[in-house]
């Protein structure tokens, strides 16, 4: 048990890491999206295959995998993304923000159905707060907007809802890869990511404050974040981790009111209130379970 709460601390660690990506994304100014995502994810594997490179041979040992396990990997964080991004063009931002913060219920329910794991009552109820506090972080309170023009941006944001929510639950099935080999779906997602870019975008030359925005977001939200969500779903509480990540909404709408790139507003308060209060009910659940 000790060993399942120190992965599912880590899992933890990752959702912390992503919650900094919004205001890391918004500092990227001017650069197309998939010009971003090739080079952040260019800088996380060039991180990784430096430290396969200092451990010497167990280090390359470490990147060797079942081609199931990088075709899942790789497929996952480059489809995540790519429909993430589509999703932002098609579909107004609010309505896109909370159908891709779906995610977190559907790695619940997913556990649940196909990953064999026993979700308990608390964990439901607290995924479901965190849904709906997640709802008022991203709309303060009001109506959505559904227009026929904007479903194509709709079906983007949902289906990476469901790509992310199926990888982190199908991943457990690989728990004998050394989490380092997600380096290799790093390379990979760079390369895919390039491709599009040099087919669908104009290239921008980064300024050197984007160059170092840049750097961070490979070295974290992008790099070290998916080593971290690697080991925790492969070990760890899958079903409170699934709870626990909708802290990213409410981590990521804080540090866009700090940094002035977002006005504060009463709905927080009450989507914050909703949040620690559902986080408490999955962290009770499972304590209550061991």
């Amino acid at each position: 048990m000790a060993s399942q709460r120190t992965a599912t601390l880590t899992g933890l660690a990752a959702i912390l890491l992503w919650a900094s990506l919004a205001v890391l994304t918004t500092a990227t100014g001017n650069l197309p999206p998939f010009q971003v995502l090739a080079v952040s994810f260019g800088i996380a594997a060039l991180l990784g295959l430096a430290r396969a490179a200092l451990r010497g041979a167990a280090g390359w040992r470490e990147l060797r995998q079942p081609g199931a396990a990088l075709a899942l990997s790789t497929l996952a964080l480059f489809g995540y993304h790519a429909l993430y991004f589509i999703a932002l063009k098609r579909a107004p931002a609010v309505e896109a923000n909370l159908l891709n913060y779906l995610w977190p219920l559907l790695i619940v329910v997913f556990a649940g159905l196909v990953g064999g794991v026993t979700v308990r009552a608390g964990q439901w109820a607290g995924t479901l707060l965190g849904l709906v506090a997640a709802a008022l972080l991203v709309t303060r309170g009001h109506g959505l907007q559904v227009d026929r023009a904007h479903v194509p941006g709709y079906l983007a944001a949902l289906g990476a809802a469901v790509i992310w929510a199926a990888y982190s639950v199908l991943n457990r099935r690989f728990a004998e890869v050394p989490t380092a080999a997600i380096t290799v779906a790093c390379a990979g997602v760079s390369v895919l990511g390039a491709a599009v870019h040099l087919l669908f975008e104009r290239t921008v030359a980064p300024d050197a404050i984007q160059w170092l925005v840049l750097a961070v977001m490979g070295a974290g939200p992008v790099g070290a974040a998916f080593w971290l969500w690697d080991h925790g779903t492969k070990r760890g509480d899958i079903a409170l981790l699934g709870s626990l990540s909708y802290l990213a909404p409410l981590l990521s709408t804080l540090l866009l009111v700090i940094s002035g790139r977002a006005e504060p507003h009463g709905i927080q308060a009450v989507a914050i209130a909703m949040l620690l209060a559902g986080a408490w009910l999955s962290v009770r659940s499972s304590r209550a379970a061991r």
